[in-house]
């Protein structure tokens, strides 16, 4: 099936007489016939469901959906994106560990990162992401286990190198991390170009309105974790009965280990609820995301002309310095996000965004309607300036959000804005 196809009927078949929209299904248990059969899906979770805290049959349905659309073996929903974030590292890293990441990333992973890690002796080696093969290769360390960095930048827009990462964790033996929440499975498919796994937080473009806080993690089943880097997945898990996971799941070691153990100790499942209104968002997703590219090409290009504008950034303007890397990567569009620059710093932002009617002034981005936040005020706000000048925000930076509405009534708003200025 093709993505537009896939967004539709991925994850869900009825059977005869089955329903034809997928089914919420409200239960947090599940029942046997005997105790021996519920041991024996303690023993091996794959062969059925438990308890809702590891899976649930509607959840289930949406993880295969973004794993097909993903190009993936198995995905694994989670309460937020964040979640999706912190586990993927988790299930690689242990204290004494480090893994590389961009710094020019989404304010609340730099901070999981730079912090929080810290604080569980994990270190997070920063690397810009510009930087050239050989200086990302020098930044190894023997301790190294991952590679991160985002697809398209929340909110600096960068464009990853996916080749080149993926490159450089590949010859030092540790997989690569994309996290492709603004370009999402419609504009890039990461695992084509060499990641290993894919992150999103599902509450933006795969929701797309505003409903549910979500995320999901990708297993492109391509790594080899019998290369000696990694005991945890090639010796036996006393946590879970002896389980060697290369072993008895070849097919999705990475995926199955972060249930097994992580999601078990964790519990950050989403409900059933949750997963039946994202999966009404992934159903019109294709066709979502043609329209925000279309928006917002028009909305950049608009700005690109105020002399009220410092600078816009939106890889799909051929004067991005993004542009390159975004024809190859996101040939169909990047995205419906753009950021952009006034003159006069935060002072001249706050007046402009405090002067929209249309577009909603919140802390929210990749919805079906027009929003708009100012990151050094908000997401990005717990940063120094050194660490704000890394993640490429500075004061007077505006994240614009182009919706669904007609473009002449976006434009219109933004003209209010400027005008205020």
């Amino acid at each position: 099936m093709k993505r537009d196809t896939q967004c539709l009927h991925a994850g869900y078949t009825p059977g005869n007489g089955d329903p034809r929209v997928m089914p919420i299904v409200q239960s947090t248990t599940y029942v046997y016939d005997s105790t021996d059969a519920v041991a024996e899906v303690f023993d091996d979770p794959t062969q059925g469901i438990i308890y809702s805290r590891f899976a649930n049959p509607t959840v289930d349905a949406v993880e295969q959906k973004v794993a097909t659309l993903e190009g993936g073996v198995a995905a694994m929903a989670t309460s937020s994106g964040q979640a999706a974030t912190l586990i993927s590292i988790l299930n690689l890293c242990s204290a004494g560990d480090s893994f590389i990441a961009s710094p020019s990333i989404y304010g609340g992973t730099l901070n999981l990162f730079n912090i929080t890690f810290k604080r569980l002796g994990i270190e997070c080696i920063f690397v810009d992401q510009n930087a050239s093969l050989d200086e990302l290769n020098a930044s190894f360390k023997e301790n190294t286990k991952a590679v991160f960095g985002e697809t398209l930048a929340n909110p600096a827009l960068t464009v990853l190198d996916i080749e080149k990462f993926a490159k450089a964790a590949h010859d030092h033996g540790v997989p690569l991390i994309v996290d492709n929440t603004f370009a999402t499975p419609i504009l890039c498919r990461p695992i084509e170009w060499g990641a290993d796994i894919v992150v999103h937080s599902t509450s933006k473009y795969m929701d797309g309105h505003a409903l549910q806080v979500g995320g999901m993690i990708v297993d492109a089943g391509t790594f080899d974790y019998t290369n000696g880097n990694f005991p945890e997945f090639t010796e036996p898990d006393e946590s879970y009965h002896g389980t060697v996971y290369t072993e008895k799941y070849p097919e999705a070691p990475y995926l199955t280990k972060a249930r097994m153990q992580l999601m078990r100790d964790f519990g950050c499942y989403p409900s059933a609820h949750s997963a039946f209104l994202l999966n009404l968002g992934l159903e019109t997703l294709a066709v979502r995301m043609r329209q925000h590219c279309q928006n917002a090409q028009a909305v950049a290009e608009f700005l690109e002309s105020s002399d009220k504008i410092k600078k816009v950034i939106y890889p799909g303007l051929p004067s991005d310095d993004g542009h390159a890397l975004a024809k190859k990567y996101l040939p169909e569009g990047t995205s419906g996000v753009i950021s952009f620059i006034v003159d006069g710093g935060r002072a001249q932002a706050v007046k402009f965004m405090d002067s929209l009617q249309l577009a909603s002034n919140e802390v929210h981005v990749a919805d079906i309607r027009t929003c708009v936040l100012h990151p050094a005020s908000a997401t990005h706000r717990q940063l120094s300036d050194e660490e704000l000048v890394m993640a490429g925000i500075e004061g007077g930076m505006i994240r614009f959000s182009v919706g669904l509405e007609d473009v002449d009534d976006i434009l219109d708003d933004i003209k209010r804005g400027l005008d205020a200025m």
